[in-house]
């Protein structure tokens, strides 16, 4: 029996026992009504959501944490934690200032000195942060509620990059939890946002628990993503943790969950059946697979090892292997770009379509001067998503001649491993699996994985200086025409050095028992007007 026909039959026909060791809720019925039980993507290991760019620690932080601004579900920035901003004439300064009554989980005022330490340690980690933090004069509150951000140029996309959805978002926090070194996790999670973190119900691994905050003030206007009134009609909301899809999907039918972020395709078919279950597109923008090379060391330091990978690549073989059988889920990427949106290029792609070329793919490794060194390649078991990704890479790599060290790990570990530039070795890495939500990949101002600019890109850490030349390029454009422009070349430049591998676009679902209502496509899960009959 294969590992899909195990999992469906364990979801469809044991699912008594597929939950056996799951404790039933005790909760009496008005209690459960205001308890939202969810199950995540995974398990929510740490959570700094500055220190790192996990999606399931930006998720859990968007409720803890707010933002001063937060994009909508047109990627329109809106005013969040501000009461309003102003910009001077020539674009060098700009000054913000506080809604009033804003208040943290702990009693105490939301202050301007708090929003710029929160600034001054979340600009070090960003990628747009660090745009900024290099024309920053200076950045200073003003009074209690003012405080103002000084540029040696113009800056126009500030609002964007405060309120962008992709990690790591600007949230907002005391400052002396803000005054943590951005390289350091913090170990107090106190924000402002509309739920808080109960510290002392946390297990990783197990469960997370959050409660409403009860003098969280809301925005007048209708939420939409990160923006507009977080309203939450439920008092208590549950991740539990569950790895195991046969588990999570046997929990969501029993009612022992009442959503589920991720299910895998493969179980759709049952979750469907059951009248009691909704299951829908979880965000019709979707995912960018990313095969992660280190670009640190060797073999992928030199670029013809990087090469070797995108000729040899059968995207169609890893896109099957996230999504299952059904063609309408996936579609084949020659680039870096969401599908479908307007900066959406195929430019320089060509070695990522046609016929595979495996004996080119050789040849290009051997003029790298790889010899059959350990590769070591981190996959993080419990997801889904990377576990298949490098079940597929490890066939790929062994069937061009690489000597695969394959090391399964969890993907909070992950998250830890790949902050590393040691050699692989000592402790570090040379690939890892991940995935990019199609929203942050419309354009480079938050895409993180598409930077190219050495110790301050992402993991794996790039230095393509034509990549970033393009990237500028795309900021100082004028109109979409010359927006294009630039996002042509940055994608040619970025498939012809290899920035990462993308295996291809797919799309996922998101599945909830029918007496949850409020449920919004995104690409993340967003609570707010979420009830529960």
């Amino acid at each position: 029996m294969d590992r899909r026909t195990f999992i469906k039959a364990g979801a469809g026909a044991g699912l008594v026992a597929g939950t056996a060791g799951l404790a039933a809720p005790a909760l009496s019925q008005g209690a459960a009504a205001k308890t939202l039980r969810f199950v995540p993507q995974a398990n929510l290991a740490n959570f700094d959501p500055i220190w790192g760019t996990q999606y399931v620690v930006r998720n859990a932080a968007a409720l803890v944490w707010d933002t001063l601004y937060g994009v909508d579900e047109t990627l329109t920035p809106q005013r969040q934690m501000v009461e309003s901003e102003e910009v001077s004439s020539d674009g060098l300064t700009w000054t913000f200032k506080l809604r009033s009554g804003l208040k943290f989980h702990d009693g105490t005022p939301v202050l301007a000195k708090d929003c710029v330490a929160s600034l001054i340690r979340w600009s070090a980690r960003d990628p747009m942060g660090l745009m900024i933090k290099a024309l920053q004069k200076e950045l200073v509150a003003v009074d209690d509620r003012t405080f103002k951000w000084v540029l040696s140029a113009p800056y126009p996309k500030m609002l964007l990059a405060l309120g962008k959805n992709n990690a790591p978002c600007s949230f907002i926090m005391p400052e002396r939890i803000a005054k943590t070194d951005p390289f350091q996790q913090i170990s107090e999670y106190i924000g402002s946002g509309p739920m808080k973190f109960v510290r002392g119900e946390w297990v990783p691994g197990a469960k997370a628990v959050f409660e409403k905050f009860a003098d969280y003030v809301p925005r007048s206007e209708k939420a939409s993503w990160l923006a507009g009134g977080k309203r939450m009609l439920v008092d208590r909301i549950e991740w539990v943790i569950m790895p195991d899809p046969a588990t999570a999907s046997a929990a969501l039918q029993n009612g022992e969950v009442d959503w589920w972020e991720n299910p895998i395709a493969d179980l759709v078919p049952v979750l469907r059946r059951n009248r009691n279950i909704r299951v829908d597109i979880g965000d019709p923008l979707g995912n960018i697979g990313a095969f992660r090379l280190n670009h640190l060391h060797p073999p992928f330091i030199d670029v013809r090892a990087r090469r070797a990978i995108l000729a040899a690549l059968d995207q169609e073989e890893f896109m099957r292997a996230i999504v299952g059988s059904d063609d309408s889920l996936w579609k084949p990427l020659p680039g870096f770009f969401t599908p479908g949106t307007p900066l959406y290029t195929e430019e320089g792609g060509d070695i990522l379509k046609g016929p595979r070329n495996v004996e080119l793919a050789k040849r290009l490794l051997a003029e790298s001067g790889y010899k059959g060194e350990p590769v070591t390649m981190v996959v993080a078991q419990d997801q889904p998503v990377t576990k298949a990704q490098g079940d597929v890479a490890q066939q790929l790599l062994k069937r061009i001649g690489m000597n695969v060290d394959f090391v399964a790990t969890d993907w909070g570990t992950t998250g830890q491993r790949r902050a590393l530039k040691t050699p692989p070795a000592q402790g570090g890495w040379n690939i890892f699996f991940s995935w990019h939500a199609g929203a942050d990949c419309t354009n480079p101002a938050g895409y993180t994985a598409i930077r190219a600019n050495g110790d301050r890109a992402w993991f794996g850490w790039p230095d393509i200086p034509e990549v970033e030349k393009q990237v500028t390029a795309w900021f100082d454009a004028k109109n979409l025409e010359e927006e294009k422009a630039a996002i042509r070349a940055l994608n040619k430049a970025a498939v012809e050095n290899v920035v990462f591998v993308p295996p291809g676009f797919f799309l996922t679902y998101t599945a909830w028992r029918s007496n949850v209502t409020g449920i919004t496509k995104g690409p993340l899960p967003f609570f707010w007007d979420v009830a529960k009959a």
